[in-house]
C-alpha cells in the first residue's frame, strides 16, 4: 500500500445558517482556493479531483458539474463524483493513490441547505418502497433511534445534555468556523422542551450552509509539500440495511467493522473526530468504536456545531489531519456516516510521522 497523507484543509469562514447571496460556485471558491494555495498550487498541477455533493439540494441535474468552474475544469483535468458526502470522495480519491498514477488528489464537497426542508429532502435517502413513500422525516428517524437506545438503557437524556453541552462549549473555544457555539451548562439543556420525540434542539444539529476541501498527496510528494503531513494508515467503509425494520437501531455494528478494519484499535489515540449530528449518535458510536470514557472527542464542536449536509464528514477528516498536522496529536480517528440513523460508516485511522 501507498502512504498518503492529507496534506492541506479549508473550510467555509464561517459555516451559516444562510448563504443567502451566493450560488454554490460562489460560496465553494474561496474554500478550494485556500486548500490549494496553502500549498502554492494550482488545479493543474493535482491529478485527480474528487467531489462529494446532491442534486437533491440544489434542485438541478447534474448540478456538480457546474460547481467545476468553481475549480477550474480548463484545461481539461481527471475528475470523478461522488453522491455522497465528501469523505467518500475522498475515499475514492485514496483508492486512486493507490494505483500509482497520481501522486496528487484534491478533494471537496459543499451544499446549501437553507432553500429547501431538509429533514423532508432527506426522506430520499429511505428505501423507495416501504419507508420512502411514508415521508419520515430525518429528525423523527433520529428520535425513533434515540427512544430505542433511551428503551434499551444505553444512552441517558443526561449524557445527550452533556454532549450537546460540551460540543458546542469546544466549537466556542476551539473552532472560529463553527456556526453554532455557546457556553450552556448541561443542566440547562437538559431542561429544554422536547422538541421532537425525545430529542432537545440542542440534541439536534443545525442546518448550515458551507463548504471544506483538502489536498491528498502520496509518499516522498506529501512529504514536499507539508512538514507534517497527516497520513492515513487505515481506511474502511461498511454499509448496515437500508431497512430500518432490519436493524437494531441501538447498535452500530458497521462502524465496529470499518474501525476494526481500518485498526483503530492497534494503538492509543490521541483525538476522535466522530461524524454525530445528534446527541445519542456520538453516545452509540463512542459504544460501537470502544472510544475510552476519558477521551477527547470532537475538540471542534463536530456535527452539533455545524453540519452542512455532504460536507460534516469530510470536515472530521480535515478537523483530525489539521491537529496531526500541528502536532496537537500524533494519531487520531476520523469518522463519517451517511444514510438514515447512522446507516453508512467510514472510519480512518490518521497519523503523524513519529
Amino acid at each position: 500500500m501507498r502512504d498518503v497523507a492529507i496534506v492541506s484543509f479549508a473550510q467555509s469562514e464561517p459555516h451559516q445558517r444562510s448563504v443567502e447571496k451566493l450560488n454554490e460556485v460562489e460560496m465553494l471558491m474561496p474554500v478550494t482556493r485556500a486548500a490549494l494555495d496553502q500549498l502554492d498550487l494550482t488545479i493543474q498541477d493535482i491529478g485527480f479531483t474528487c467531489s462529494g455533493s446532491t442534486d437533491y439540494l440544489a434542485g438541478t441535474a447534474f448540478s456538480f458539474v457546474s460547481t467545476l468552474d468553481g475549480v477550474g475544469p480548463w484545461p481539461p483535468i481527471q475528475e470523478s463524483h461522488v453522491e455522497m458526502d465528501g469523505a467518500w470522495a475522498l475515499y475514492e480519491a485514496w483508492v486512486k493513490l493507490q494505483l500509482g498514477e497520481i501522486d496528487t488528489a484534491f478533494v471537496y464537497a459543499y451544499s446549501k441547505s437553507s432553500p429547501g426542508d431538509l429533514p423532508i429532502v432527506l426522506t430520499r435517502q429511505l428505501d423507495p418502497y416501504t419507508a420512502g413513500p411514508l415521508w419520515p422525516d430525518s429528525v423523527s428517524i433520529a428520535a425513533l433511534q434515540a427512544q430505542a437506545a433511551l428503551d434499551a438503557g444505553v444512552v441517558t437524556r443526561e449524557a445527550m445534555a452533556e454532549v450537546a453541552a460540551r460540543s458546542r462549549r469546544d466549537a466556542l473555544a476551539n473552532n472560529p468556523h463553527a456556526q453554532l457555539r455557546f457556553d450552556r451548562s448541561a443542566a440547562e439543556v437538559a431542561a429544554e422542551p422536547d422538541h421532537i420525540g425525545v430529542l432537545r434542539r440542542s440534541d439536534c444539529p443545525p442546518i448550515t450552509d458551507g463548504a471544506a476541501a483538502m489536498v491528498l498527496a502520496a509518499g516522498d510528494r506529501a512529504r514536499e509539500l507539508s512538514d507534517r503531513p497527516a497520513w492515513i494508515r487505515g481506511i474502511d467503509h461498511r454499509i448496515d440495511p437500508m431497512a430500518i425494520g432490519l436493524r437494531d437501531l441501538t447498535d452500530v455494528p458497521s462502524a465496529r467493522t470499518a474501525a476494526a478494519k481500518a485498526g483503530v484499535g492497534d494503538a492509543p489515540v490521541d483525538v476522535w473526530e466522530l461524524h454525530a449530528p445528534f446527541t445519542h449518535n456520538e453516545l452509540l458510536l463512542r459504544r460501537a468504536l470502544g472510544v475510552p470514557d476519558d477521551a477527547v472527542v470532537n475538540p471542534s464542536g463536530g456535527a452539533l456545531s455545524a453540519n452542512p449536509m455532504l460536507t460534516a464528514g469530510l470536515l472530521r477528516f480535515g478537523e483530525a489531519a489539521a491537529r496531526i498536522s500541528s502536532g496537537q496529536a500524533n494519531r487520531a480517528v476520523a469518522h463519517a456516516t451517511q444514510g438514515p440513523a447512522l446507516q453508512q460508516n467510514l472510519v480512518a485511522v490518521l497519523e503523524g510521522d513519529a
